[in-house]
């Protein structure tokens, strides 16, 4: 699946407003709890600096810190989903924990090994090439760092995967029908996590970068899955 940078950072502007909100229909909630274990992942690494990737709404920012002595840098392609972020960030009054920056996953403005950890919330399947990202990743990281990445993917058991599939193309195109200015964007999301390269696969692909002692661990019967890989 091809990806355009220009058109997705138009897209997550257009549906910023909605986003947290339809996020929490679709997943039911449970996005809260899965990037509450990234926190918990973050936390026994004791990292000072951390790098939250295609930050969004800045969810995983203001997770990550709460962890001791740690501070958060915040990185999206969108403008408009910044704006939301920073508003959660000034009404907890975490500005001196966390900087919200727009900028490219993919050409990321900041020197060789300079974080302790990168964190990704459903964002490397938006990555205009897949490989140049995580090589980004690699490259800001430092030598001891660690990335920690959630990421939707396809069940692999068959019974599952079914009435996942039908779930994600009937009842997700029709929530954003109903609440959404731009529902050709809940297609979009729908067919990017479909077509992700997850599990294994992905394993393969950051093994291929560099990164050593990956692990992964599947939520929800595989809808999502969390990756953990060190540089």
């Amino acid at each position: 699946m091809k990806k355009n940078k220009t058109k997705i950072k138009g897209m997550f502007n257009t549906i910023s407003k909605e986003y947290d909100m339809l996020n929490n229909i679709i997943t039911f909630g449970q996005h809260k709890n899965w990037k509450s274990k990234i926190f918990k992942l973050a936390e026994s690494k004791n990292p000072k600096l951390i790098l939250d990737l295609a930050t969004g709404t800045a969810d995983i920012a203001i997770l990550s810190a709460k962890l001791k002595n740690c501070k958060v840098i915040g990185l999206d392609i969108s403008k408009k989903m910044l704006s939301i972020g920073q508003k959660k960030i000034d009404n907890l009054c975490l500005n001196d924990k966390i900087k919200l920056e727009l900028g490219d996953a993919e050409c990321i403005n900041y020197k060789d090994g300079f974080f302790d950890m990168i964190t990704i919330g459903y964002g490397v399947r938006n990555f205009e090439n897949l490989e140049n990202g995580l090589n980004e990743c690699k490259r800001v990281l430092k030598k001891s760092g660690c990335m920690i990445i959630l990421e939707t993917s396809v069940p692999r058991n068959k019974i599952i995967k079914f009435f996942y599939l039908i779930y994600t193309t009937y009842f997700i195109h029709l929530i954003g029908k109903i609440f959404s200015k731009q529902p050709s964007a809940y297609k979009y999301l729908h067919k990017s996590s479909n077509t992700f390269p997850s599990g294994k696969n992905f394993e393969k692909i950051l093994s291929k970068i560099g990164f050593k002692n990956i692990i992964s661990y599947e939520l929800l019967f595989g809808a999502s899955s969390i990756y953990i890989a060190e540089k």
